[in-house]
């Protein structure tokens, strides 16, 4: 099995559930996934067989979101799951005041994890750390949101506000949430979340956990999930030395560090980068 599935990642399972459950059902090992998503979370998740695993940092790194805020909550976990810290009324709020201070999260912008990340201090995930009452001080990081389009305004004593989100990878939607809350001073939390993009993959074409088995098992190429990258076929003489990591000479390649995909009649064998009039592998498929 070699190639790529587009996954429906249903709510109430972590993205390593999902992994386990394929590994049971298609009797493999060698499964891996593009992008973690949160348990109460929906929505596209990349995944690996086979050999493919070792082509997921190179994955598209655009993702979309459709998320809802809920304010005047704030949470330990920035969303709905997570134990109550503050409430109070925000019937106040109007669609006009939110609107205008959205503009600050658009852009290239400092943003401080949520608490409860799979982010590694020390060796340890956040969460973990989190669990045991530790306070951790975390620097903020600099992602980038490229639009963020109002979806449904819901008023109440705490509204709702759904959100269409196109981002780069790192983006933390819970962390949104959280700052535009606290930016119209009434907090605000993460109600919902399905992720609608990712690594190239849309949720059009994607295929619930229920319906993958061996006998169904839509996969994708490497070439149709990395069509970002320019691809180049091998002939007969090159194709020893693409296998032996030896640099590859090739005309007409894209300028020098550029990423690109390789096939050996019509199959994936590997990653390389332009290096002038050659290839350098970086990547090497030899299954």
């Amino acid at each position: 099995m070699f190639g790529f599935l587009n996954l429906n990642k249903p709510a109430g399972c972590t993205s390593h559930d999902c992994i386990n459950e394929l590994r049971r059902r298609l009797r493999l090992k060698r499964i891996g996934h593009g992008g973690t998503l949160d348990p109460m979370a929906t929505g596209v998740l990349p995944i690996a067989l086979g050999a493919a695993t070792r082509l997921l940092p190179y994955l598209r790194d655009r993702k979309a979101y459709i998320g809802t805020v809920r304010f005047g909550l704030t949470t330990t976990t920035d969303d709905i799951t997570g134990d109550l810290c503050q409430e109070q009324p925000a019937g106040h709020l109007t669609l006009e005041a939110v609107q205008a201070q959205l503009p600050q999260f658009i852009g290239r912008i400092a943003q401080l994890p949520p608490a409860y990340s799979a982010i590694q201090v020390d060796g340890r995930r956040l969460y973990a750390r989190a669990r045991l009452g530790e306070v951790v001080s975390v620097p903020p990081r600099i992602v980038e949101i490229y639009d963020i389009a109002v979806l449904d305004w819901q008023p109440g004593e705490h509204p709702d506000l759904t959100l269409r989100i196109t981002c780069g990878g790192g983006t933390y939607i819970r962390a949104l949430a959280r700052d535009l809350g606290t930016a119209l001073g009434v907090g605000g939390t993460l109600a919902a979340l399905q992720r609608i993009e990712s690594g190239g993959l849309k949720i059009e074409e994607s295929h619930s956990l229920e319906s993958i088995s061996p006998e169904h098992l839509p996969l994708r190429s490497p070439q149709a999930v990395l069509a970002h990258l320019p691809w180049r076929e091998l002939n007969d003489a090159q194709l020893s030395d693409w296998c032996h990591g030896r640099p590859i000479v090739c005309g007409d390649l894209p300028p020098a560090g550029t990423l690109v995909g390789v096939t050996f009649a019509g199959v994936c064998v590997g990653i390389g980068a332009s290096g002038g009039d050659r290839l350098q592998p970086k990547v090497v498929l030899k299954e």
